[in-house]
């Protein structure tokens, strides 16, 4: 009995030991796990912050109606142009052409504002403004559109002349100086002319013949006899003509102007255009429908030779053998020849062909297309009926029409063409 309360006493005391012990030991590492955490949460920040996943219940969600606006993620720096270096006198800064009109004067220091764009431009642009003022006074005559010469460029011959009228003598005087924008062959020869035209009396007058290029002086003059003076019903025309080798004289222009103007244009310097000659009151022999296109890539002229109408019946008695003879010319050089089909007994006929010509886009203002519409009156005979020209040198249709390809490449563009012996 004795024996069994010392063992019963010494388990316990032993249980309470070890219980001791284990609760000193659980003190012990409870401390030193305390301790690991603040030692080590500058050495590693992210472990110490606590997971998102685990501190859900951390943030609180709100519902809004409110639309969400995107923020702008990139944001562009700005760019501070270098200022430019303003040597002419052409070139000026806009502000301050703005302040000679009337406005404000910019400050000299860039501007701080900030811009409303992503992208930054500096207040210190640069305007090129022409000068109204400016002594380069040459128009631009040439529009050149790939290298392609349009209407617009078109240039008229012009003549330069004085007039003076001397009342002693009643004598009207015109000198002519000179004339430009000449488009003539080379080996031409030209001259002036003046026709004074009066109620009962006609006066013709011309210089001499000189060598024509594209700027010509003359420097000569013209006398007219007014007895009755300038003051009378009357008109002056002075033309512009040209003749090559074969002695074939071609009116490049011509201007009026009437007598009682003589007065105001006394002892003064002009420059007139010449405008092209009037086409005389001539029955046509027909019309001839064409159709024309130029291609700037291929450096190819099209031309449609389509159809024909109003032939004259008094030549078509015998026989109808109808065709069209087109020529390609370069100033007076032909370059190439082609003809259409022959169409039979048809007094309207319809031929529908086109013919490609290879023309450089540089002698397109210098080229010219002249048509013949011939009848096959025999084995070998063949008869005109009329012809017709397109060119820059023609007047009429034919200028028009060739204006209108110039201003439309790559378009076919269609007209009739009256025939003429």
């Amino acid at each position: 009995m004795i024996f069994t309360t010392a063992a019963v006493i010494g388990a316990t005391l032993g249980t309470a030991s070890g219980i001791l012990t284990l609760c000193g030991l659980s003190l012990i590492c409870r401390s030193c796990k305390k301790g690991k955490p603040e030692s080590g949460e500058d050495a590693d920040p992210e472990k110490a912050k606590p997971s998102v996943l685990h501190s859900s219940e951390q943030f609180s969600v709100e519902k809004s109606t409110e639309p969400i606006q995107p923020r702008t993620l990139l944001k562009v720096p700005k760019i501070h142009k270098p200022k430019p270096s303003v040597t002419s006198s052409e070139v000026i800064r806009y502000p301050d052409h703005a302040s000679e009109k009337g406005g404000e004067p910019s400050p000299a220091g860039p501007s701080t504002e900030p811009d409303a764009g992503n992208q930054a431009t500096d207040s210190s642009d640069t305007f090129t403004i022409l000068r109204q003022d400016s002594k380069d006074k040459t128009p631009c005559a040439r529009d050149l559109t790939n290298g392609m010469t349009t209407s617009n460029s078109i240039l008229h011959p012009k003549l330069h002349f004085s007039l003076t009228y001397y009342t002693e003598q009643d004598e009207l005087h015109i000198t002519v100086i000179e004339a430009e924008n000449l488009s003539v062959g080379s080996g031409c020869e030209g001259y002036v002319a003046g026709v004074l035209t009066l109620a009962a009396a006609q006066r013709e007058a011309q210089t001499s013949s000189r060598h024509l290029t594209s700027h010509t002086r003359w420097e000569e003059g013209l006398v007219f006899s007014l007895p009755g003076g300038y003051e009378v019903e009357g008109e002056v025309a002075l033309s512009l003509h040209s003749c090559d080798h074969f002695s074939q004289n071609t009116n490049l222009g011509v201007m009026r102007f009437k007598l009682v103007d003589v007065g105001m244009m006394s002892n003064a310097d002009c420059w007139v255009d010449l405008q092209p000659p009037k086409q005389q009151d001539v029955q046509s022999a027909g019309e001839l429908l064409l159709s024309i296109s130029y291609l700037p890539a291929a450096n190819r002229l099209g031309v449609v030779v389509m159809k024909a109408r109003g032939l004259q019946s008094d030549k078509l008695k015998d026989s109808i053998d109808l065709s069209v003879k087109l020529a390609l010319k370069h100033q007076t050089t032909k370059l190439k020849k082609k003809q259409t089909r022959r169409v039979k007994h048809k007094m309207n006929p319809v031929w529908n062909e086109m013919m490609m010509l290879e023309v450089p886009r540089e002698l397109l203002s210098k080229s010219s297309l002249d048509l013949e519409v011939l009848n096959q009156a025999g084995p070998v005979e063949q008869e005109s009926l009329g012809c017709c020209q397109l060119g820059l040198q023609a007047s009429n249709t034919g200028l028009q029409h060739w204006q209108q390809m110039l201003d439309n490449p790559r378009k076919q563009i269609a007209m009739w063409h009256p025939l003429y012996d």
